[in-house]
């Protein structure tokens, strides 16, 4: 491996999010419990769209595909952050890092381009209502999940063999809780000027080649609601896509804000970390939840089945 080729360092120390004990040791409950109702709302979701035969259809899909993202995703960066509130020196191996700059790429990156089928998913349900089964069937809904986790494999690939062939030399205190590509470049004694360069483009293709679908998509969404003549087709029709909209919200700004702005260490890149690798596969399902009739009743079902089933 080049790093080890050219580098005496052999772990990197994370600075964390804070060196209190009393203030980690609150962040440790927060934390453990934000990672709790991420794995047991996600889980809830698999298990109520995959009960429920209501629910089989290519939305719900989707959905189940989505928290089980979130359950990967969460798992790559949280569990780490809470083993290290615990412990007095934070620290990473260089192949462990490697690891996880790898797998927050394929999550983050499969998770944009899932939302971004997610937005051609509500398009046709929305704008061709009559047409929606025809358009949206199984095999495209499975080719189209199995499309973003090869973009998104593909692009995790270019993006750890930047950090393959960075040299680092001296520096080795990582200013986060977590290893990030952005938090990487600042300790190299590399030219980074062109991995810079090439995270940035990647970032922009990726972000780009998925939000302006999304944006197209609701763009033909909020012309076909302002044509309804009918105030309760107008209601339902916003209803059905403003759970997804909230969470493309969440995730992009968060997302864009971290891998656009330059790193500096500073609370703005603690907290957009934060937000699209904890808090956002934490809300997801209580966003889908809460806004949705169908999974609430579905919800209602499978808990009355499995009380059946007890008595």
């Amino acid at each position: 491996m080049a790093w080890r080729n050219r580098s005496a360092i052999t772990e990197f120390i994370l600075t964390g999010l804070s060196d209190d004990p009393l203030m980690e040791a609150l962040l440790f409950v927060l934390f453990l419990g934000i990672y709790l109702l991420t794995m047991t709302g996600n889980l809830m979701m698999l298990l109520v769209i995959r009960a429920d035969s209501h629910l089989h259809t290519p939305m719900y899909f989707f959905l189940s595909n989505l928290s089980f993202l979130d359950l990967c995703f969460s798992s790559v960066t949280v569990p780490k952050l809470l083993k290290d509130l615990l412990s007095e020196k934070k620290s990473i191996s260089i192949e462990g890092c490697l690891a996880q700059v790898f797998f927050v790429f394929i999550t983050a990156g499969t998770e944009a381009f899932l939302l971004s089928m997610m937005a051609y998913d509500r398009y046709a349900a929305v704008c061709h209502p009559l047409l929606y089964g025809q358009i949206m069937s199984n095999e495209l809904c499975q080719k189209l999940v199995l499309l973003s986790w090869g973009l998104a494999s593909l692009s995790s690939v270019v993006i750890v063999l930047l950090a393959v062939n960075l040299d680092f030399c001296e520096a080795y205190i990582i200013h986060h809780y977590t290893c990030e590509l952005p938090s990487l470049f600042p300790l190299s004694c590399s030219d980074i000027s062109i991995n810079v360069d090439i995270l940035i483009c990647s970032t922009l293709l990726h972000g780009l080649g998925t939000f302006l679908p999304i944006f197209f998509s609701y763009a033909r969404i909020v012309s076909t609601i302002l044509s309804m003549k009918s105030t309760t087709g107008r209601s339902k029709a916003f209803n059905t896509c403003s759970s997804h909209l909230i969470a493309v919200v969440l995730f992009f700004g968060s997302g864009l804000v971290r891998y656009l702005m330059p790193t500096s260490g500073s609370s703005l890149d603690l907290l957009s970390s934060l937000q699209y690798s904890a808090v956002t596969p934490m809300l997801n399902p209580l966003i889908y939840s809460l806004k949705n009739k169908e999974v609430k009743a579905a919800v209602r079902r499978t808990l009355g089945k499995c009380l059946h089933h007890l008595e």
